[in-house]
């Protein structure tokens, strides 16, 4: 009888065990993997602090100037990443970028310029990573948007447009 008994207790005790050391590598697993999935934050993720990206952008450490070198008078209007707007890939640009807000498309530019159209976007940079159809023309500007109903909104502009370089 006492071997029964202690068959049993023994048992119990090793499954209760197993179960608790079961339960501890959940545990272990679980707080790993969130450790992995829930980014860390710092202080500039705080709402309450300055975007860290826009003091960044405005210290006077290494800041460069821009220059105007010419202005064109030019016919403006928006694209999107639709396939009647574009060729079969319509998230790629002519330059092997992809699609993102800033990217403008010029036949008479080169790939890299930086342009500004302040009379509708301020300080905004703009860069020619796109081309448009040969039909265009040089002198005509296709600004890229997220979406089709944001291009057709945009309509057609004639607008100043600011080559600018870095000094």
């Amino acid at each position: 009888m006492n071997n029964i008994i202690n068959t049993i207790r023994k048992t119990a005790f090793g499954e209760f065990s197993h179960l608790i050391g079961s339960m501890f590598a959940v545990i272990v697993i679980g707080v790993c993997l969130l450790g992995i999935l829930v980014p860390n934050k710092t202080i500039a993720d705080s709402d309450s602090v300055v975007n860290a990206s826009y003091v960044a952008k405005n210290t006077n450490v290494g800041e460069s100037t821009q220059k105007v070198v010419k202005t064109i008078q030019s016919v403006m209007t928006a694209y999107s990443s639709t396939p009647d707007q574009t060729d079969d890939t319509p998230f790629i640009t002519a330059s092997g970028k992809r699609v993102a807000d800033g990217i403008i498309a010029n036949n008479g530019l080169p790939f890299g310029t930086k342009v500004r159209i302040p009379k509708l976007f301020g300080d905004k940079i703009f860069i020619v990573q796109d081309r448009m159809n040969r039909r265009m023309g040089s002198s005509r500007f296709d600004i890229w948007m997220p979406d089709r109903q944001s291009a057709l909104n945009f309509g057609v502009k004639k607008v100043d447009i600011e080559v600018i370089e870095e000094i």
